[in-house]
């Protein structure tokens, strides 16, 4: 396989491709720290590009802190479009193709339809803002890209739902879950595997792609597939999002088509209750 740089290697996704690497065997690839692969400094990403040569680059780097960032619109902006923006022209100037990893919450969500990645993307947070101006800038600048949205990402690596609700479920006998939210969760080693499958395929099908596990669910229902998976006792009451506001609207619907990305680079993509079960033995074990 072609070599590999993976920048934000520390966060959730960088250390499902760490250990999905050493599962497949991938030995061409490099895991920089954020500081010798700060986004927001294009001369050290400059130097790291010219030193390691890398044929692809996946930016797994991100502000996500969905609410925070409608209090630090300037650092979520920095991040992810001035980041993305900065990654897209050391690329170019290099010859890499960038895998730039992406969001469902580009879209408002406020159809209960599969959304294509050619549908209007018109975001309701300031999350979502940057990520899709992000999207922007990387396809002005570098043609050879692939743009993959993802979503509800979860694994046993960093702060997720599903650790959240283990940690939770078993300091607590009750719980209220939002259920008229939609969606699909995500587990980051899935989509770790598909991104390398990307890579090995030598499909130069640049654009913008859908992943996600395969199915639909809300959060409560996410929240109770953890909770039997788990065998955790504790009651779960669905409430509606109206009754637990947050600084940031979420959509309300946000469940992708994968028909491309399945068909273009022939994948396989697992239900997500299987992937749950997968990760909670990890975390578990």
């Amino acid at each position: 396989m072609s070599k590999i740089l993976v920048i934000g290697a520390g966060g959730q996704l960088g250390q499902c491709l760490k250990t999905v690497a050493e599962r497949r065997g991938i030995n061409e690839i490099v895991f920089p720290t954020e500081q010798e692969a700060n986004i927001l400094n294009p001369d050290l990403l400059n130097s790291l590009l010219e030193k390691e040569k890398p044929a692809f680059v996946i930016n797994c780097a991100a502000y996500t802190a969905v609410d925070k960032a409608e209090d630090e619109v300037e650092l979520a902006k920095a991040v992810n479009e001035i980041g993305a923006e900065n990654l897209a022209k050391v690329c170019k100037a290099n010859s890499s193709t960038l895998i730039h990893v992406s969001t469902d919450f580009v879209f408002e969500g406020n159809e209960v339809k599969l959304l294509k990645e050619d549908d209007v993307a018109t975001p309701i947070n300031v999350y979502g803002v940057t990520k899709l101006d992000g999207e922007k800038a990387v396809e002005a600048i570098l043609p050879e890209h692939i743009i993959i949205r993802t979503s509800w990402l979860y694994s046993e690596y960093a702060n997720n739902f599903v650790k959240t609700m283990l940690k939770l479920g078993a300091e607590r006998d009750e719980l209220n879950i939002i259920a008229d939210q939609v969606g699909t969760p995500t587990y980051a080693i899935d989509l770790a595997n598909a991104i390398f499958d990307i890579i090995a395929s030598d499909n130069k099908a640049y654009g913008i792609y859908h992943y996600s596990n395969e199915g639909v669910t809300s959060w409560f229902d996410f929240a109770k597939a953890i909770f039997d998976i788990s065998e955790t006792k504790v009651k779960t009451n669905p409430i509606p999002g109206s009754k637990y506001p947050t600084k940031a609207i979420r959509p309300a619907f946000s469940v992708m088509d994968k028909f491309k990305i399945k068909e273009t680079f022939n994948l396989e993509i697992p239900y997500w209750r299987d992937s749950l079960v997968a990760c909670i033995d990890k975390l578990k074990g």
